[in-house]
């Protein structure tokens, strides 16, 4: 779509929001911004746009400016079924995401990474593989740099790694990635979902405009995934750490492998990769993939697995004072995510649990942690505290200690804790009841305990 002269009515304005107006801008489209938060929430950050011919309107009647715009670009935080995107649909108006405009703009080799956990990661260390070959890379989308703001800057040469959410996958049209990875589906965001099976199948849109010439990449550990094959139109390399696979990455004999067409490649050894924990393997495997689908030799990819140390707010050491090693995991805002944090502890472990309620079951989690022993104490915080400590007692854990806030419950689970041993920040939950995402409460974590005496 040409944007010249035409007037797209922006919704939401958090990063990605204010990157979109900026492409927008860049392109000779007049954006109309809106959010639903009042101007003084944004201080000064919006007047940059309002100087360059940014129209903005703050906590009034959306609908109303459906009247004057040409498109209506929506932020990830804005659901499809939203009221904005129901009346701008039914006057014919087209309704795309911030995702989906930065990819019809943008330029360079695009590879996608979705999944309930492990985006991030995955994302990180493609991009590190990438920029190892020489490649210019941009790591960008949900990851927290929006694909926007490198749609204003990539070239046809670069690579652009893109983490990718279901929230986003709402809205694609065109989004056709080289090379697509879907890492797992667990239990996530029902509270906007509403089902498991309609989840499922948003992930899967990565792949809806994929040809034969590009590549899905599957976690064939994963039951739900694995079955995806046949509704897939590109080439398909799977990833496993428990089987052996035809075309793909897996561990056979302790060393990772790359299959494909006829070839072998050895990587390295499993357990030369320095991110913990075997769902980090798995991340890594899927990394490998993708790098390999596209070429990239095996010393480079090798090198980087042996040199990756993961990243900020996912298992992350802070500080240990008195023996106590403080972990930051505040990306683990699901129950799956968490479950993997705690069978990644090897020592004995004041967990801090709870946050903003996503109508999780919190069943799986309370179970994990009453079978493993590794977990002493629970501190519970945040609008799930109760329900948390509801699933664990009923799992047969009791050692639950309440807490009123982040700092309480560092200065509670410090008394807890015991010398050699961990307190780990992984609440299951999103954040929004007490911060603003998950950077922020990791950050506010690790200045309680770096500011511990």
């Amino acid at each position: 779509m040409k944007y010249e002269r035409k007037r797209v009515l922006v919704v939401g304005m958090a990063r990605s929001g204010i990157a979109a107006a900026r492409l927008l801008l860049n392109h000779g489209a007049i954006p109309i911004l809106y959010d639903a938060k009042k101007a003084d929430a944004f201080g000064d950050a919006l007047d940059a746009l309002k100087e360059n011919g940014c129209e903005l309107h703050f906590g009034e009647d959306p609908l109303e400016l459906l009247q004057a715009c040409d498109s209506v670009v929506i932020s990830p935080g804005v659901p499809i079924d939203a009221p904005i995107v129901k009346a701008a649909r039914e006057k014919g108006i087209a309704v795309i995401g911030e995702l989906e405009l930065a990819f019809s703009l943008l330029q360079g080799e695009v590879l996608a990474i979705t999944g309930t956990n492990g985006k991030t990661t995955t994302a990180t260390l493609l991009g590190k593989m990438f920029e190892n070959a020489g490649r210019i890379t941009h790591v960008a989308g949900n990851i927290g740099y929006p694909l926007s703001a490198v749609a204003l800057v990539s070239k046809k040469s670069d690579v652009v790694v893109v983490e990718v959410s279901s929230f986003q996958l709402e809205s694609i049209r065109t989004f056709r990635p080289c090379v697509a990875a879907l890492l797992n589906i667990t239990e996530d965001h029902l509270n906007r979902h509403g089902t498991m099976e309609h989840y499922a199948r948003l992930k899967q849109r990565i792949f809806e405009n994929q040809t034969a010439e590009d590549v899905a990449v599957l976690n064939l550990d994963d039951a739900v995934i694995s079955k995806m094959r046949d509704k897939i139109k590109s080439r398909t390399a799977f990833f496993s750490r428990t089987q052996q696979v035809d075309n793909g990455a897996c561990v056979e004999n302790g060393k990772i492998i790359w299959r494909w067409d006829g070839m072998i490649k050895p990587i390295c050894d499993a357990d030369q990769i320095l991110i913990p924990g075997p769902h980090n393997l798995e991340n890594a495997l899927a990394a490998t993939a993708m790098a390999a689908a596209r070429g990239l030799p095996a010393p480079v990819i090798r090198h980087t697995l042996q040199s990756f140390t993961g990243v900020e707010h996912r298992i992350e050491k802070v500080r240990v004072l008195e023996g106590i090693t403080y972990i930051n995991d505040s990306k683990g805002t699901n129950v799956d995510s968490t479950i993997k944090a705690v069978q990644s502890m090897k020592a004995p472990t004041v967990i801090i649990l709870g946050g903003y309620d996503k109508h999780t079951d919190f069943t799986p989690l309370a179970q994990e942690i009453a079978a493993n022993s590794i977990i002493r104490q629970a501190v519970v915080i945040g609008e799930t505290a109760s329900q948390i400590s509801e699933s664990l007692q009923k799992a047969g854990f009791m050692n639950i200690t309440p807490a009123y806030s982040l700092e309480d419950a560092v200065i509670k689970s410090r008394e807890l804790a015991v010398s050699g041993g961990n307190v780990l920040l992984s609440p299951a939950c999103a954040s929004f009841d007490m911060f603003s995402d998950y950077e922020h409460r990791g950050l506010v974590f690790k200045e309680i305990v770096s500011g511990l005496s």
